[in-house]
């Protein structure tokens, strides 16, 4: 019988790791969809995109840019800011020094939604993320994604902008 490299193209260490990130990846998610949607009608994805957008001094982002830092497609994330301005929380205009673009826009509502959903959210990335980990492992833990993310998607990874 193959030993286990052979037989998947991975060692079994390196099994293990990828049988517990995949894990990670299939319930995290899911954990934070939840407690998003119970707590305040959003997806975490849509949460992402208030976040992001009440992140900058004007709430105001070119769709393009908005699409880069959620790491989606301008396709999906045009189908989440419909969603978002049928409530109210998001409005897109063109873009004034340039028309090619559009921008997305935080409305007064979106900012109140996102300024009440995100304490119960962090909460809940406190308790299943650096809750169960050490300082060194939070530091390791982001330098890992970092990494991972950027192989992925072939770019850096957005970072909250320093106030």
């Amino acid at each position: 019988m193959p030993d286990d490299a052979t037989t998947t193209g991975l060692t079994a260490e390196e099994l293990g790791v990828w049988v517990a990130l995949a894990t990670v990846l299939e319930r995290l998610p899911t954990a934070l969809d939840a407690q998003l949607q119970r707590d305040s009608g959003l997806t975490h994805f849509e949460h992402g995109v208030l976040f992001a957008l009440d992140s900058e001094p004007d709430r105001t982002l070119r769709m393009s840019v908005l699409a880069a830092a959620a790491s989606c497609t301008l396709s999906r994330l045009s189908r989440a800011v419909t969603r978002l301005e049928q409530k109210g929380w998001v409005h897109r205009v063109v873009d004034p020094t340039d028309g090619r673009f559009t921008l997305a826009v935080l409305t007064d509502s979106g900012h109140e939604r996102v300024v009440a959903s995100t304490p119960a959210h962090q909460a809940l990335v406190r308790q299943v993320v650096f809750d169960a980990l050490t300082p060194a492992q939070v530091r390791q833990l982001g330098a890992v994604s970092r990494r991972i993310a950027e192989a992925v998607g072939g770019t850096p990874v957005w970072s909250p902008p320093t106030r």
